[in-house]
């Protein structure tokens, strides 16, 4: 199964594509960011969202889609830009029919890691040993996807 991870955002929208095997094994075959640029308007850069993530998704193909979940922002000031960006991501995946699963950062955290409250450390350690690397990308928005991408996987095998 491939299931793609999304860490939404209006700045960067990460993203990581996996495919479980029949061992339950995870394999990352791509991952990235769609990253806008701030002096743009924000209709220009959801635009941007838009039709990058229809391009990964026409590309990929995945099975099913797993994206992060607005859950509580200290700065409320990014709160609608993400939840713009959330939004034009989940109008994407519905229109290429892919079905959606949403998990809070304290989710994934407490499926990765069995604590809610882990630390980004954490997390990013669980993710290397899932893939069975070291080299995983440098970029937290990235990582983020594929640790919810990892997530969905786990919670549709148990």
């Amino acid at each position: 199964m491939k299931i793609l991870g999304i860490d939404p955002g209006m700045a960067i929208v990460g993203y990581g594509l996996i495919e479980t095997t029949k061992n339950n094994d995870v394999i990352l075959k791509t991952s990235g960011s769609i990253q806008t640029d701030k002096s743009k308007s924000d209709s220009t850069r959801l635009l941007e969202i838009y039709n990058d993530l229809s391009v990964i998704v026409s590309e990929y193909k995945p099975d099913c889609a797993s994206v992060e979940e607005l859950f509580f922002f200290k700065n409320q000031k990014t709160v609608i830009p993400v939840a713009e960006a959330r939004g034009v991501i989940l109008t994407v995946l519905e229109k290429f029919g892919i079905p959606v699963y949403s998990y809070t950062p304290m989710e994934v955290k407490q499926v990765l890691t069995g604590y809610g409250r882990a630390e980004k450390k954490e997390v990013e350690q669980m993710v290397k040993i899932a893939l069975k690397t070291d080299n995983i990308p440098k970029l937290d928005d990235t990582v983020d996807a594929i640790a919810i991408a990892i997530c969905h996987s786990r919670n549709i095998i148990s």
